[in-house]
């Protein structure tokens, strides 16, 4: 609610309005006629805001009715761009394809998810430790890993609408266009981005395709420098570029894309897993196993990572990073997903054996992450390649060694993805999206509002509040148009909380916070506010930890 100020045959009076949803917009409408001095009508809007309840109040929980909403991947794409989480790269011109920006709460949004990548799988463990690789390395390195010769796909248009894709080689033959045609080969492509490095007498250069060979050929300046000893690992996030024949749904398929992964370095005679235990092994997944896709059928069953170990589809190191990249995917609430193992003639020239971990995306399943067992492949390759040893000296058998490697590997965008396609839901009582991901990947973690922007008082503490809390979270504060909607402009981009200071506050030093999800409001001492963010960053239920917070000052009392 707000005041307008009309002038009328040279009159000046104030009115009260409010910003209200009707059939999918927002009109504002005069609520009371509030007096002919600004002063007058100040009064009188606090004396109506405070005779109708308000909008706070945590005995009147608001009417909400939220649904999961299928969407499909342009009506995603149009609201980040609308919400600013993505924008086309070049945009002024037209785009370009394969290309893409975060915007300014999208780059918060995918930050958070990195941070909890590496939070879980690096600085949560004594056994990996983090690099950050260049994105152009030795021409060499490329050769040696095989991409020069090997990292292709095949070009193919459809005969009947002539669209172009591209397919894996396993898959000639095999896959139809969406349209039901079939495809026409036009050759393999390889995907390795070329670029020149020096001014004069310039070499040919490649952009990286993946993060892993910086991995590989740091792994002995790493060991000796971090003093790791097998097994170990190396991880990073970075850019990689691959020059995609056909660029598509959104983030999914780009040309410049994020990789999180790390190659887990093993004594090459180790087959037993001295991390593996029972909550890895009971772990049950819903698998597409390879004998399956063999008969040309797509049947999933179930089946526990024990299971699988037990049927030789992979080893107890493999089957221990799967799960807990399973496990990091519930902790961030992505649990429609499956395992899909590779068949035989579709390996990647490195891998023994592959896995892909599939998510439920509005345009099908498709991979969000994988987990490779490369064995000694890279690094024999370096060691071949370059003339230097790379083997290490392994303390447990006083022998040196060439690793084995276990490769999980996360495709960022996909999983940045992946968490707004799984939040989506729709309010069908206030019409209008809530974005129902978890507190701690929020790009906005708390709004801040005074009731009324018109209140000195009431936005001296808005202000105060904002100030304190901004030092520790990403915090806003907004006073534009009515409560409920500032309440709606927030559900939208994901914002876990929102905290309102009202006439209440200047006698109990208390505020309301309102609880995205439910609706729900607590009153929270103003004191309190750090602490009580925090836990619902950290998982809490809102008013568990609000009763909690009051029944400890009591029993301090």
């Amino acid at each position: 609610m707000f005041i307008v100020k009309k002038e009328i045959n040279g009159r000046r009076y104030y009115y009260a309005r409010e910003s209200k949803r009707e059939r999918g917009k927002v009109r504002a409408v005069t609520v009371a006629y509030l007096g002919k001095t600004k002063r007058e009508a100040e009064k009188k809007l606090r004396k109506i805001l405070k005779d109708a309840n308000k909008h706070i109040s945590m005995h009147n929980k608001e009417k909400t009715k939220l649904i999961k909403r299928d969407v499909t991947i342009d009506e995603l794409a149009n609201f980040c761009k609308r919400k600013g989480f993505v924008f086309r790269s070049s945009d002024i011109y037209g785009g370009f394809a394969g290309f893409w920006d975060f915007g300014p709460l999208g780059v918060e949004l995918f930050n958070n998810i990195k941070n909890e990548w590496w939070k879980y799988f690096v600085l949560g463990r004594e056994d990996i430790v983090g690099i950050d690789a260049s994105v152009i390395s030795h021409p060499l390195t490329w050769k040696a890993s095989g991409h020069l010769e090997s990292f292709s796909d095949v070009a193919v248009i459809c005969k009947k609408c002539r669209k172009s894709a591209k397919l894996d080689k396993s898959e000639v033959g095999k896959v139809r266009c969406g349209c039901g045609g079939d495809y026409e080969v036009q050759g393999e492509f390889n995907l390795m981005f070329k670029t020149k490095v020096g001014a004069i007498d310039a070499e040919d250069a490649y952009l990286r395709g993946e993060t892993a060979q910086g991995m590989f050929m740091d792994f002995k300046l790493v060991q000796e420098t971090a003093r790791m000893q097998l097994p170990f690992g190396i991880a990073q996030i970075g850019r990689c570029f691959r020059n995609e024949i056909a660029p598509r749904d959104f983030l999914f398929r780009s040309r410049e894309f994020h990789i999180g992964e790390f190659e887990f370095f093993i004594h090459p005679d180790e087959k037993k897993c001295s991390l593996l235990d029972k909550k890895h092994l009971n772990i049950k997944v819903r698998l597409l196993d390879a004998e399956t896709q063999m008969k040309g059928k797509e049947e999933l069953r179930e089946a526990s990572i024990g299971e699988m170990i037990r049927e030789g589809r992979l080893g107890g190191w493999h089957g221990y990073w799967l799960a807990e990249q399973i496990m990091w995917f519930k902790d961030l609430g992505l649990t429609t997903i499956k395992i899909r193992e590779h068949t035989k003639d579709e390996l990647s020239h490195y891998s023994s054996a592959t896995f892909d971990i599939d998510f439920e995306y509005p345009f099908g399943s498709k991979e969000i992450a994988g987990i490779a067992d490369r064995g000694q492949y890279d690094l024999k390759q370096h060691d071949k390649e370059s003339g230097k040893d790379m083997s290490v000296f392994d303390e447990k058998t006083r022998k040196r060694v060439v690793p084995r490697v276990i490769e999980p590997t996360f495709g960022m965008e996909r999983v940045f993805l992946a968490v707004l396609s799984n939040g989506y839901y729709y309010d069908e009582v206030r019409e209008n999206v809530v974005l129902k991901i978890p507190a701690k990947l929020a790009p906005v973690k708390a709004a801040i509002f005074p009731l009324v922007k018109n209140d000195k008082k009431l936005v001296k503490i808005a202000r105060e509040i904002y100030e304190e809390l901004k030092k520790d979270f990403y915090v806003v504060y907004d006073e534009s148009g009515s409560v409920g909607r500032r309440y709606s402009r927030n559900d939208e981009i994901g914002t876990p909380m929102c905290i309102t200071i009202d006439s209440d506050s200047l006698k109990d030093h208390s505020v309301t916070i309102r609880d995205r999800d439910t609706t729900e409001q607590v009153r929270v001492k103003i004191e309190d506010l750090g602490a009580v963010i925090k836990g619902v960053l950290d998982g809490e239920d809102l008013l568990k930890l609000a009763k909690r917070v009051e029944t400890r000052k009591k029993w301090k009392v």
